[in-house]
């Protein structure tokens, strides 16, 4: 954050902040304010809450992997209003068959390598270069989420968030179409389905009958 937020080129557009003890209290805040919701696991991984839906729901554009409820979230909202990046789950289990060495990737995209280097130099860690020894070492040689094999297309589809933000409209229209078309994720929905398919729990007709009291108002019986 310090190097980021001191950069003089992007000191009017660019800050990075950590929210300490983000839970849903704090949730009520940044869901709204959210432009772009990065959903960035794995496919297969299954790391799925439901923040990506929250994000949606309240008009962020996704940026994803088909992973967890991210393959619904696009079906319902259209694949033209969401960011798709990343393998999908079948290749990702032809990439582990074959043989997956992250250092193919580091070697072969210049980009990608200088990033890593640049954190293995100590720039982000006031000359350390000790510090993050223990993360470079897991990208480079025990990368299980595979996080230089989807590095290129996740590079390439953030430059097509950055064009599509340029044009107002047409951010406004895929902003607003993504929170029309997430009904399904309501909680209604949910509940209505866990009590058709699972609890097996039906409607109960409850009969009511009111009086007015003395006092005024009105009570209402069984």
């Amino acid at each position: 954050a310090d190097v980021v937020n001191n950069d003089p080129d992007v000191a009017d557009r660019l800050k990075v902040f950590f929210i300490p003890n983000y839970n849903v209290k704090t949730g009520h805040i940044v869901y709204p304010m959210a432009d772009l919701s990065e959903q960035i696991s794995l496919a297969g991984k299954e790391a799925s809450g439901t923040g990506n839906m929250k994000f949606a729901m309240n008009g962020a554009l996704t940026i994803g992997t088909l992973d967890g409820a991210n393959v619904e979230i696009r079906e319902e909202v259209g694949a033209e209003n969401f960011f798709l990046f990343g393998m999908t789950v079948e290749e990702v289990m032809n990439l582990w068959a074959s043989g997956y060495d992250p250092m193919d990737y580091y070697r072969s995209d210049d980009e990608l390598k200088q990033a890593i280097d640049l954190i293995k130099s100590g720039h982000f860690s006031n000359g350390d270069s000790g510090l993050f020894q223990p993360l470079v070492d897991s990208l480079l040689y025990n990368d299980e989420y595979m996080l230089l094999a989807d590095y290129r297309s996740y590079i390439d589809c953030q430059d097509m968030v950055g064009q599509t933000y340029l044009d107002e409209d047409k951010w406004t229209r895929m902003s607003i179409l993504n929170t029309a078309r997430m009904g399904k994720f309501s909680s209604d929905r949910s509940i209505t389905e866990y009590c058709q398919k699972i609890w097996d729990a039906r409607p109960f007709p409850v009969k009511l009958r009111w009086e007015k009291i003395p006092e005024g108002g009105i009570v209402f019986r069984k």
